[in-house]
């Protein structure tokens, strides 16, 4: 049972949730009466559809009967509330069992089919994107006036070819950012924090290292030195923006098909479906790790996307400053904001490793091609068509803009307390509490003697922001992307 309530809680961090899940009416016994708002989530495994009827590897659904074999003597068939002997089907596996095999699949995104479509258009959508940033002044590319849909895509194509051919300049540089940041993962300070438990493992819990604190700054330091010293300037980023891109989508398959086959060469598969093109999409291997030291997961989830996005965005101001003399207030509210997030990733690293995509996640095409190509060179899109137009296109009223900065600013500080307050209240509940001084220490951090909400599956935190909203970061999530978006307009 604890094992299941402690899958339950989970930091929600910038990214994906992707398995379905249904709301446990919450046994309400809280300190105040407004706290009800507030519900749980728990994966739905209780309805897995199959993409046909196979042998062997594609096996039916393993019915397990949650009871601990002690009726209470009524028809309606409920546990009278002991939990011994219970036996359960935890992410499609119960003791015993094998843990490489899923016995109730459940399956995402339209199975295989839907999986196959979107490793195909993912690239695309990246290419029509950029595209339509760089050559469509930031319109969306449509046919012209009596072109047919196939000069069209002859046009697309060529621009491609063209201005986004994967050339050994942007592979050196795409690939030096990557082995450097994966040594600083390895060789700057940082702390020791353990996992979640893992059920399949004994209730193991993996040793993860947090280091993107001190790999952010210095990350920071050294390309503020290459840039000042010309070794390499900023602005280069932009200038090779497509052939980057390009790179980093070859480099997602690369890395997916090497996780997906070392997994199966070294016996580490984990939940396998059956499906062999929906497995590569959601991934083999739970734990993939370098030489047991380097985590690929928790490398992908903060010093990949939001470091290269915030690099971007640092080359985008200064190809403006190069070509005008001065950078614009609306890239600089963008440098703000990409250099918050990023930090905010960095300095809570140590959350991270309870969040769905480690705890849970199998490390496959879905997770390792938007870490490594999807987030950081689609989120940047603003950022690239401001460095390629006239400030004065786009010039905001100055008012507005300093009112907006202010605004971020405090909306980041929601969003940052109210992450901070969950994870808190969780670290608390199972004794494992752990502050970091880092940059920078908000108000309102942690909730003292907080309100809860008690329900059959644990327990619920209802106050603090999340005594004001259900998931109050999320909206902070959807001001940010309209803050990065909104200036292009």
């Amino acid at each position: 049972m604890e094992l299941q309530i402690t899958m339950n809680y989970i930091v929600e961090t910038p990214g994906r949730r992707t398995r379905s899940r249904k709301s446990l009416a919450p046994d309400v016994r809280s300190d105040t009466d407004d706290a009800t708002d507030s519900a749980t989530d728990t994966p739905d495994t209780s309805n897995a559809t199959e993409e046909g009827s196979r042998s062997v590897r594609r096996r039916k659904p393993t019915k397990f009967a949650e009871t601990n074999g002690q009726s209470n003597g009524k028809p309606n068939g409920h546990a009278n509330g002991a939990v011994k002997g219970e036996q359960r089907l935890i992410d499609g596996w119960a003791p015993g069992m094998d843990p490489k095999i899923d016995y109730n699949p459940h399956y995402e995104f339209g199975g295989s089919w839907g999986v196959s479509a979107m490793m195909i258009g993912f690239p695309l959508l990246m290419y029509y994107m950029w595209i339509g940033a760089t050559y469509y002044d930031g319109k969306i590319p449509l046919p012209k006036a009596e072109q047919t849909f196939v000069d069209f895509l002859k046009d697309m194509s060529h621009i491609v070819y063209k201005g986004a051919f994967p050339t050994a300049k942007a592979w050196a540089m795409y690939w030096t950012f990557y082995v450097v940041e994966g040594a600083f993962y390895l060789l700057l300070p940082g702390v020791y924090r353990k996992g979640k438990p893992l059920p399949h493992e004994d209730g193991k819990q993996l040793t993860y290292y947090c280091s993107a604190m001190w790999s952010f700054y210095t990350s920071c330091a050294i390309i503020t030195g290459l840039h000042f010293s010309g070794l390499f300037k900023l602005q280069t980023i932009i200038d090779e923006f497509g052939s980057l891109m390009s790179v980093s989508i070859l480099t997602g398959y690369i890395m997916s098909f090497y996780f997906y086959f070392s997994a199966l060469i070294r016996g580490k598969q984990h939940r396998m479906t059956g499906y062999p093109v929906y497995d590569f999409f959601m991934g083999a291997e739970l734990n993939p790790r370098l030489f047991g030291l380097l985590d690929f997961k928790m490398f992908f989830e903060v010093r990949i996307p939001w470091y290269i996005l915030f690099l971007v965005t640092l080359g985008a101001a200064a190809r403006q400053y190069d070509t005008y003399g001065y950078v614009s207030a609306e890239v600089g509210l963008l440098i703000f904001a990409h250099w918050l997030y990023a930090n905010a990733c960095s300095k809570g690293e140590e959350c991270i490793i309870t969040s769905w995509d480690m705890y849970y996640e199998k490390l496959g095409f879905m997770l390792t091609f938007w870490n490594l190509s999807g987030v950081p060179l689609s989120y940047c899109h603003a950022a690239i068509y401001l460095a390629l137009h006239d400030p004065k296109t786009y010039h905001w009223n100055r008012t507005f803009m300093a009112a907006w900065f202010v605004t971020y600013a405090l909306v980041y500080w929601v969003w940052d307390t109210a992450n901070s307050q969950k994870n808190r209240f969780r670290s608390r509940e199972t004794g494992d509490d752990f502050t970091r001084k880092t940059f920078p220490q908000l108000p309102w951090q942690v909730v003292e003697n907080p309100r809860i909400i008690k329900s059959p599956a644990g327990t619920i935190l209802a106050d603090g922001w999340f005594g004001k909203a259900r998931k109050p970061h999320y909206t902070c999530d959807l001001f940010f992307a309209i803050s990065w978006a909104l200036y292009v307009i």
